[in-house]
């Protein structure tokens, strides 16, 4: 329990006091019309000494003085009308251990806690309002003007938090619901449908729209931006319906629409009962902790509040901004920070020797397609199929009860040194799938805003005046919101068993060169003075992604976004193969490189015209298969 520790809290006190006392006098003057005859006047003052002390110590008690009349909302409510309420209880048990000699009332007894309540609560919200309009109707005259879309509560909830606002000035909303419109939502009026933007940002002087549809259908969204895009308005945003949901956004951080909100995705249901299970109370490892999907899986683990999240990524700078940035969001959450390469067997064995992670997620990896193909061809090998099956090893003799390899839809039917690669790092999990750890490979396409996507790129040759370059007119790739490829990816994680492969719902594919109209038209630049180029295909890159192999098929999983690959069986003598040539001393080039993958994975083809060597037969190379699972890599 607070003290009253300033003269506000006092002087709080002393009003309540004095309503007590007010509304008990007020009661009977109601009772007898105005007229109290003498017996009951003296009845009235001997009751009201016992009361009013008996009443504010209740009052103190409920702690009514803790916060501040101006911010007076439904919770305080609630407290005053407990409190009234056990007051009324109360006065007669105290009048008959008193053994007053009085005559109250019934209806005084009765009605006395209602003007209570009214008399306490009805002074705070006038407060509240009086002085909510000394300080916030000023700015009414500030701000830049503004229009929002959307007349749900999303729109009113930002409507009443905007009008504390010096940067905005809310003139108006617009709605397609035809019984929202010309109504009144917090003195602004609903002025008709989205389609008269236009009309109304001229007549209010608006150049900015927001758009407050967290949880409305894609295709509303999209036609909102459309409108405002072709009126030369901009358009902006409040946070997604997950981010809200989530805690991780408030309504009012009001930013730029992005391409993501208009991919027309529905809201991810996780098991978080399950998740909380899994994870809870749990070590949790990620590695590639500082990139776009290990740092984003990292905050959606960190809300299931493991034991100990370990962080493992060889980007010192990635490592420190995804610890400040935990650290910040949540305090009591331990940490451990590893700055290691997957690929160094005894940093790796010592880690999970010492930590002792319940659950693994490998996100680790090289992926970037054009440059992994040229120059780079070894360390991607070495990287994402060697540094899987060290990793993978080290989990298996630390008894890690769940593996997650986070895979690619590029290891399909790969055209790619980085596709293959990745495809080499499945069937790695998936010859391991025997021992304690459960390995589950999670597949999914392209995710907006991730380190080295297209996305960015667009947004650099939009804002420098173009031209915008697409390698081909009909080039098409899966996306999604790294917010969505996460949530997935653990709800994968939860519920797939050890060798499995899984697939991600990616819906429908999306041409490239739509996306760069889509993100010129969205800047507010002109679609007709940009151009587009189209530069020819980089080496190893697919017209078009795929998330199954022609000889693999489906079943469904409990969850509708997740089905489960019937993959073919690993190679574990291709496995051995790759272990025995990664630990050698000799750097393979490229032509060698794409030689060994075509041996080991028959459906990887590399492009056209790339150099592909002849390998060398056994005896010639010197290399021997090393044999599954049981030995124990090489230490360094």
């Amino acid at each position: 329990m607070k003290r009253l520790s300033n003269w506000r809290a006092w002087l709080a006190f002393a009003h309540d006091l004095s309503a007590a006392g007010l509304a008990w006098v007020a009661m009977y003057w109601l009772r007898f019309n105005l007229d109290i005859g003498a017996p009951y006047v003296a009845d009235m003052w001997r009751t009201l000494a016992w009361i009013v002390p008996l009443q504010g110590a209740i009052f103190y008690a409920f702690g009514l003085y803790r916060g501040l009349w101006r911010y007076a909302s439904t919770p305080d409510l609630k407290q005053i009308v407990l409190a009234a309420g056990l007051g009324a209880l109360l006065i007669p048990v105290v009048l008959v251990m008193l053994q007053l000699q009085t005559v109250v009332p019934r209806s005084v007894l009765i009605f006395y806690p209602v003007l209570l309540i009214f008399i306490m609560a009805g002074s705070r919200f006038a407060y509240r309002i009086w002085k909510e309009h000394r300080l916030y109707s000023p700015l009414a005259a500030l701000g830049e003007p503004v229009l929002i879309v959307g007349a749900g509560e999303a729109g009113a909830r930002l409507t009443k938090e905007l009008a504390r606002s010096r940067q905005w000035r809310v003139v108006g909303l617009v709605d397609d619901d035809p019984a929202k419109q010309g109504r009144q939502l917090r003195d602004h009026s609903v002025l008709g449908k989205i389609a008269s933007l236009p009309h109304w940002a001229q007549r209010f002087g608006v150049r900015k729209v927001i758009i407050a549809l967290p949880s409305a259908d894609h295709g509303v969204r999209r036609r909102a931006a459309e409108v405002c895009a072709a009126a030369g308005l901009e358009a902006l945003t409040v946070p997604s319906y997950e981010d809200l949901i989530s805690g991780r956004s408030e309504l009012t951080t009001i930013r730029n629409i992005e391409l993501d909100d208009l991919l027309g995705r529905d809201p991810v249901v996780l098991d978080s009962a399950g998740l909380g299970e899994w994870l809870g109370n749990r070590v949790v490892l990620v590695t590639g902790a500082g990139g776009s999907i290990g740092a984003e899986l990292c905050q959606q683990i960190a809300r299931f509040r493991p034991a100990r999240l370990v962080l493992f990524d060889i980007s010192e700078a990635a490592l420190y901004e995804i610890q400040m940035t935990l650290a910040d969001a949540f305090p009591r959450l331990p940490l451990t920070c590893v700055v290691g390469d997957v690929k160094h067997v005894t940093l790796v064995d010592d880690v999970l020797a010492r930590e002792r992670p319940q659950a693994v997620f490998h996100a680790a990896a090289y992926k970037h397609v054009p440059l992994m193909e040229d120059t780079n061809a070894w360390q991607a090998v070495r990287n994402n199929a060697y540094g899987t099956w060290v990793l993978a090893r080290a989990a298996v003799a630390a008894r890690v009860e769940k593996f997650v390899l986070v895979s690619t839809d590029k290891a399909v039917n790969p055209t790619s040194v980085m596709g293959a690669s990745k495809r080499f790092a499945e069937i790695v999990c998936q010859s391991l799938q025997d021992g304690p750890t459960q390995f589950v490979l999670v597949r999914f396409g392209n995710v907006f805003g991730s380190a080295g996507s297209v996305i960015p790129r667009f947004k650099e040759q939009i804002a420098r005046g173009g031209p915008v370059t697409v390698t081909h007119p009909e080039i098409t790739r899966y996306f999604m919101s790294i917010s969505e490829a996460t949530q997935l990816l653990l709800q994968a994680g939860l519920q797939g068993r050890s060798g499995e492969i899984l697939v991600l719902d990616m819906g429908e594919p999306v041409r490239i060169v739509d996306l760069a109209r889509d993100l010129i038209r969205l800047s507010g630049a002109d679609p007709d003075r940009i151009a587009v180029v189209f530069t020819g295909l980089r080496p190893g890159e697919k017209l078009f992604e795929e998330l199954l192999a022609t000889e693999e098929a489906t079943l469904p999983t409990t969850h509708p976004k997740l089905r489960i690959a019937q993959a073919r069986a690993a190679n574990r003598d291709a496995v051995g193969q790759m272990i025995a040539w990664c630990e050698r001393d000799r750097v393979a080039d490229d032509a060698e490189v794409r030689a060994r993958l075509k041996s080991w994975i028959p459906e990887y083809m590399p492009p056209a015209g790339a150099p592909v060597k002849p390998l060398p037969t056994e005896s010639q190379s010197g290399e021997t298969a090393v044999p599954l699972p049981l030995r124990t890599p090489r230490r360094r």
